[in-house]
């Protein structure tokens, strides 16, 4: 495949594109441009402490579980060095390469001879199992005899090939190694001789190619991936799907992504599709495609998703559900559909420079993403409900009545807790060619190609406190902007720069530019007051209950923090009482954490009577016991000393 003289990706000073999942191009069309890994990072305070579980146990986990499930000896098969029956579902490669993505951007963030190492033996048997002409799906080349693309809605065979796409870039750009690339290239120049105009005019039911080929677009230049990954968007509502005898709407092939104004059938197909179709996008300055997904971004938010910024609402092939369908307890929100929404909605970020994509990445990252993975970080939930009812049944493994388990027979969570949490720096902050914005707020440091190079210090005890401190380390040359997003929750936030008071208005940026010295700060400090939220009344499975929040924290109430003979089932409130309710920072529980204290009540005779009864009999299960204060902790945290009954949606007393 010839390489042409492309857009450069924008580099971090090594010559190399930023160690960042996305990198646009210098000709992409975007308003801001990512500080790679390494540029911008943690060093210490909540997100730290889990990149360092993540590095330090889940990926070396990860690396034995890929060994035992039987992964990497379905490649060895593959291969010829081995002999027997391949294991486990078709898209068994997938977890191979989230992986290895993991790792390569964590040997970026610090370098690891140890796991170096691993990258290397575990690039050599993914290479043995490449064929000559580049196809490489191991499962359908032992199990399917070898035959190709003969079912590609539910092959994964292109699901395999954009994550070992994405894989390939992380290492290259963690760990300047091309052997990954070379078999990524390899892969991808035969997608590109085998698909599109006048060759197969086929997708494959499960997008993510698209997002791995624009990357390797970005990392290699070769217009070709680019050209493919916006053939198969365009392609996708036309039938393609529905030929084969599947039903379109799981597939997301029943609409074109450029008429759909909400995204529809299996999540974290529907929002992979769309974060690769924003990536297209940008590239090719296609302002039509992008208007299209704002429309889909806000059709999401505005009524498929749950409080905790997590979607898919259907237990039955993982699907968004209709609008305004979010049951707590029947809650599927797949881990890997936060990943997913949380890429999307960085890249529209990125596309436009609103701070509501922002927002919602936060939301996401702290309440939907995180309870996904054990504050040791090791195991995992796949899926995770807003309610877990007293005496739940274990009828799966995904069930969360089981606890989080440490690797399931369809992996796709663990591993993509690992690379997510591995590349977090890189969502953390933007340049512009006005200077510097900051979008998520952690301990460390920041530093920029603006004004001819400058350095920031962030510190801040977030999420527990609402006061980030910004110090401005290197100045750099000249004025430029320095921009902290302040959430849309934090109405009557203030801020200071220079000690000078600045605007901070709820649902934007605070701003400030100015020529700066050496030492200067930005302090900005968000309002952490309890706050209590309730649905839009068409959302039926919680009207007439509140939910909870804090800073950026969804709260919830757990058993163990009960008094006997109270089932978190059978918890009333009283708006009133919980605008009051205190906060308390306990750095013995949980890993650390605040707790709120709550005022609830008892709801009576919950045992007694008949399930059904005539209205406006409301004796005995309407009637309630006394005030009693418990605690709430952050919905995160819960199922991580037992697993019982918890709510995060409290009915009204």
């Amino acid at each position: 495949m010839t390489t042409t003289a492309p857009p450069t990706p924008a580099t971090s000073g090594t010559g190399r594109a930023p160690l960042a999942p996305a990198a646009p191009t210098t000709a992409a069309a975007v308003v801001l441009r990512p500080v790679p890994s390494g540029a911008a990072r943690t060093t210490g305070g909540f997100w730290h402490e889990r990149q360092d579980a993540n590095r330090r146990q889940a990926i070396r986990t990860g690396y034995e579980k890929l060994e035992s499930a039987g992964n990497l000896q379905n490649l060895r098969i593959a291969a010829g060095t081995a002999t027997g029956e391949v294991r486990g579902p078709i898209f068994m490669d997938s977890d191979v390469y989230k992986w290895l993505e993991a790792a390569g951007w964590e040997h970026g963030r610090e370098p690891d001879a140890e796991l170096l190492g691993w990258i290397r033996e575990v690039t050599a048997v993914v290479a043995a199992a490449q064929a000559e002409d580049g196809y490489l799906d191991s499962v359908q080349q032992v199990r399917g005899g070898g035959a190709r693309y003969v079912d590609l809605p539910w092959s994964h065979e292109h699901y395999c090939a954009g994550h070992l796409f994405q894989a390939a870039v992380a290492v290259r750009r963690g760990t300047g190694e091309t052997g990954l690339l070379d078999v990524a290239v390899k892969l991808a120049d035969h997608l590109v001789a085998t698909f599109g105009p006048g060759g197969l005019e086929e997708v494959d039911g499960h997008p993510v190619v698209e997002t791995g080929l624009v990357e390797l677009y970005r990392e290699t230049g070769t217009r070709a991936y680019l050209d493919l990954a916006s053939w198969f968007v365009d392609a996708r509502g036309h039938g393609v799907i529905a030929r084969h005898g599947k039903e379109p709407t799981y597939f997301s092939d029943r609409v074109p992504v450029r008429e759909a104004t909400s995204p529809e059938g299996h999540a974290v197909r529907a929002v992979y599709l769309t974060a690769g179709a924003a990536d297209v996008a940008a590239e090719t300055a296609d302002a039509q495609l992008l208007d299209a997904l704002v429309r889909q971004w806000e059709g999401m938010l505005a009524s498929k998703t749950y409080v905790t910024g997590g979607i898919g609402s259907r237990w039955d092939f993982e699907q968004f559900g209709d609008h305004h369908e979010l049951g707590p307890d029947r809650a599927y929100a797949e881990s890997c559909a936060a990943i997913g929404s949380v890429q999307w909605s960085w890249r529209m970020l990125l596309a436009t420079g609103e701070a509501r994509y922002a927002d919602l990445v936060e939301r996401t990252l702290y309440n939907a993403f995180l309870p996904g993975v054990s504050l040791a970080g090791t195991e995992y939930f796949y899926v995770n409900p807003l309610q877990l009812r007293a005496g739940a049944h274990t009828d799966e493994e995904r069930s969360p009545a089981h606890g989080r388990r440490p690797w399931f027979d369809c992996a796709c969570c663990p591993p993509n807790v690992m690379r997510t949490l591995s590349s977090l720096d890189a969502y953390l902050a933007t340049t512009s060619a006005d200077g510097v914005q900051l979008h998520q707020f952690a301990t460390g440091t920041v530093r920029a190609d603006v004004a001819g190079g400058v350095e920031l210090a962030v510190s801040t005890d977030y999420p527990w406190d609402g006061t980030v401190r910004v110090e401005v380390r290197e100045p750099g040359a000249g004025e430029w902007e320095l921009a902290l997003r302040v959430p849309g929750w934090a109405e009557g936030a203030t801020a200071t720069a220079a000690g000078e008071p600045v605007e901070a208005l709820a649902g934007g940026y605070l701003r400030v530019r100015r020529s700066w010295s050496a030492g200067d700060v930005v302090e900005l400090v968000l309002p952490m007051g309890v706050r209590v939220v309730e649905a839009d009344p068409r959302v039926d499975a919680v009207r007439g209950a509140v939910a909870v929040e804090r800073g950026p924290l969804v709260y919830c109430v757990e058993q163990p923090d009960l008094p006997v003979g109270l089932l978190a089932d059978d918890v009333r409130v009283r708006v009133a009482e919980l605008r009051g309710a205190s906060a308390e920072h306990r750095p013995d529980l949980l890993g650390g954490v605040s707790v709120l204290r709550l005022p609830v009540h008892r709801a009576l005779g919950a045992a007694e009577g008949p399930l059904y009864r005539p209205a406006g009999d409301e004796a005995p299960r309407a009637a309630e016991e006394g005030t009693v204060t418990v605690p709430a902790i952050p919905y995160y945290a819960w199922a991580n000393r037992e697993v019982g009954p918890m709510r995060v949606w409290l009915p009204r007393a």
